[in-house]
Parts: C-alpha cells; structure tokens; sequence
C-alpha cells in the first residue's frame, strides 16, 4: 500500500500563488498516474491535474495554464504549483495513486492522501 502525505496549503489573497506537495511512502514501479484533485464543502471530488509515469500531463480546464503540476523522482514528491489563485479554487486538496498511466476520474484512482485545506480570500 501507498501511503501520500499533503503539505503546503493554507490561507492567500486572490491572484496569489501556493505549492502544494505530495510525499509518497514508497517508489512507484511502472505504469501509474499521480494526480491532485479537489473537493469544496457540498460538491463532488473534481480532478485537477495528472502527471502520467511517462512524463504527460493533463489539467482540468478550469485550472490549465494557472496550475502546474511536477514530480521529483529522488523525493518521491509530486507537487501542484497553483498561480492566479481565484476564491473558486477554495477546496480541500488531495494527492493520488493511480495504476493507470492517465486516469482522469477518481474512480481510477487507489490511494488517497488526507488532503490539505486551500483557501483562497477575495
């Protein structure tokens, strides 16, 4: 089992920037996708972001060219570089564990972090 681990949310002003980060417990191995997704209170979890373990991404509409997503192998890290920071991107953040190399629903997705509050104020 993998185990993923969310750091780096917290409070900032609209049209301000975050970095969030997901720590893996072990190296993943083969085909997989590591993707960052969202909930706000009453909604349902969205997709975000994928970064694929042959280097592809793939970002929701609603966040391309805002967000960044990145992985470091020697950290087994990935994180989410979030600029242009808008008070509809208020979610609890999650990390996770797909085996599929470019799954984009979280019905595709084994492993779940305990995700990590953003807050984004106007």
């Amino acid at each position: 089992q993998i185990q993923l681990v969310e750091s780096g949310g917290g409070l900032v002003q609209a049209g301000g920037s975050l970095r969030l980060s997901c720590a893996a417990s072990a190296r993943t191995v083969g085909m997989y996708a590591m993707g960052w997704f969202r909930q706000a209170p009453g909604k349902e979890r969205e997709f975000v972001a994928l970064i694929s373990s042959g280097g592809s991404t793939n970002y929701a509409d609603s966040v391309n060219g805002r967000f960044t997503i990145s992985g470091d192998n020697a950290k087994n890290t990935v994180y989410l570089q979030m600029n242009s920071l808008k008070p509809e991107d208020t979610a609890v953040y999650y990390c996770a564990f797909s085996p599929e190399s470019g799954a984009t629903s979280k019905y595709e997705y084994t492993y779940w972090g305990q995700g990590t509050q953003v807050t984004v104020s106007s």
